[in-house]
């Protein structure tokens, strides 16, 4: 009976159709599934391994593609039994995170072929684990499900710790691996905490009903403090992942113990999975609210995220600056440069105002050119790291006369990180900027002038770089480095002129994908069972 009650429920439903929406998803578990089997068909050697990777991750992208584009035209869709509620969400939004996802993942996967496969004996497990949180960090920006987000962050986590420390001769990585694991696990033990009363308090594991629960006990005035400890302990998780302040001291031990794959990896994908989580949970807050003139109902939250991105850059860049490690000096400029996104995040506005997602705009841009800048600086890093076997500030000295080809680029990079024109980072600061001077209030214009304080202090670490490439020679040999690897890092540089340069189809692309994202389908049943349903349910 109940086999014939479950074939009724489904029977109406095109379930091969709603699945080609999460093929991206399902290729990464193909492929890893093809890494596992590597071994016994085709041996262990590392290329073979990285090979299959590659494969896997170019049919991934043209999925991701193809999802991006049915988004755009359709909006958004998903596969359910009951659309009341979900675990999963497909919308413009989840595509374009999983085509940039993509496309970094094959940046470092390069970057590893390059640096490590004729000296890694354990390819497979590599890419299982590297695989293994790209899935994660896909399905984290994918849920509005409570039960769904904290097994999204546990997926891309696990892998994480286990990456960090992956070389297990190296007792830097595994030291590093160990804090950021106990950290990690802590911070994991918050955020089910967090969950377990949210749930407690609403009875449901949707985020758009605890935010309407939220928003009519905020106007009641009942239950405040449970309500701010719910919320604050699930925003613990969150913040780990993005290694906002005070959740970032596992970031720099974890980036200068990993190798410089891995430090890249989490430089970008883990704290752009982690902020656009946040951006999805604070669209549907203010979605819930039933005006934009009640909006002041959850001001407390935009000023709680405001005030994290504020002491997190400030916290990161005064940080960075005693460093004489470069690794150790990006994981600080990382923890900065998460504080300015985040600032992004903290702009609540009404979906009836015109403009709302000024701030949606504003961070998908500034992860699309966060992803070349960082890919390029961590790049020319990892050649010289693999060429002089240290990472220390004096290892870059003359490195315009040994080096130009890195040089350039490293430059290039470290200019647009400080958000000087005419490079792109200039561009992702400043339509942070707009997009907080749009909100004309006291919490815009505060977060303006951290970011503009913040982008001063930042000057002088960047151009100590700068400075010992080009006017300090201490008269060390050129750098010997890969073609493929020269390529890569000049690649980067290219697209930071280009993207400044060309920054309005940029800008058009993510505001088409913020327009088609409908704010209010993600929290209002859907009517029926059709394509156009929003949510996978788990009954």
């Amino acid at each position: 009976m109940n086999l014939l009650m479950q074939a009724n429920l489904w029977a109406n439903i095109p379930v091969g159709e709603h699945l080609a929406f999460f093929s991206p998803m399902i290729t990464l578990v193909c492929t890893m599934l093809a890494i596992v089997a590597c071994p016994i068909v085709l041996g262990r050697g590392s290329r073979t391994t990285a090979g299959i990777a590659l494969l896997g991750i170019i049919a991934t992208f043209i999925l991701a593609l193809r999802v991006l584009h049915a988004t755009t035209t359709n909006g958004v869709s998903g596969l359910s039994t009951d659309p009341g509620a979900g675990l999963f969400i497909v919308d413009g939004l989840s595509a374009f995170f999983q085509v940039l996802l993509i496309i970094f993942l094959a940046g470092v996967t390069w970057l590893w072929w390059l640096g490590s496969s004729a000296n890694e004996r354990n390819a497979p497990e590599f890419f299982i684990l590297l695989f293994g949180s790209a899935l994660g960090m896909s399905m984290m920006v994918s849920s509005a499900n409570l039960l769904m987000i904290v097994v999204a962050m546990e997926t891309a986590s696990l892998p994480s710790y286990a990456i960090v420390g992956f070389d297990k001769r190296d007792r830097l990585g595994a030291e590093a691996s160990l804090k950021y694991m106990v950290f990690g696990a802590i911070c994991a033990a918050i955020m089910l905490y967090g969950a377990s009363l949210l749930y407690g308090l609403t009875g449901s594991l949707s985020v758009a009903d605890i935010a309407r629960f939220t928003v009519a006990n905020l106007a009641t005035g009942e239950h405040h403090l449970l309500l701010a400890l719910g919320l604050l302990c699930f925003l613990v998780g969150i913040a780990f992942k993005v290694s906002a302040v005070p959740f970032h001291f596992w970031c720099p031990d974890a980036f200068q113990g990993a190798k410089i794959e891995v430090t890249t990896w989490l430089s970008v994908a883990s704290k752009a999975a982690g902020l656009v989580l946040l951006l999805r949970l604070t669209m549907i807050f203010c979605s819930v609210v039933g005006s934009p003139a009640d909006m002041s109902l959850i001001q407390p939250l935009a000023w709680t995220i405001a005030i994290l991105a504020a002491v997190t850059c400030t916290v990161g860049n005064f940080s960075a600056y005693k460093q004489k490690s470069v690794k150790r000096m990006l994981a600080y400029s990382s923890i900065a440069h998460a504080g300015y996104m985040l600032m992004a995040v903290a702009v609540f506005a009404h979906p009836a105002v015109e403009g709302h997602q000024a701030g949606m705009v504003a961070l998908l841009v500034y992860i699309v050119i966060y992803l070349f800048m960082n890919l390029g600086a961590f790049g020319v890093t990892a050649m010289i790291v693999w060429d002089t076997g240290n990472d220390d500030i004096k290892s870059f000295s003359g490195l315009m006369r040994r080096a130009p080809f890195l040089a350039v680029p490293m430059i290039i990079c470290l200019v647009s990180l400080v958000g000087l024109p005419p490079l792109a980072g200039f561009i992702g600061k400043w339509w942070i900027l707009l997009a907080l001077g749009s909100l004309d209030s006291t919490l815009g214009w505060f977060l303006v002038i951290v970011a503009v304080l913040n982008t001063l202090i930042s000057l002088y670490y960047y151009m100590r770089v700068v400075v010992q490439m080009t006017l300090r020679d201490e008269g060390d040999p050129a750098v010997q480095s890969p073609f493929g690897g020269l390529a890569l890092v000049n690649i980067c540089a290219l697209m930071l002129l280009i993207l400044f340069f060309r920054a309005h189809p940029l800008k058009t692309t993510t505001d088409r994908f913020a327009r088609t994202l409908n704010v209010a389908s993600l929290t209002t049943p859907s009517p029926d069972n059709a394509v156009a349903s929003r949510f996978i349910e788990a009954d």
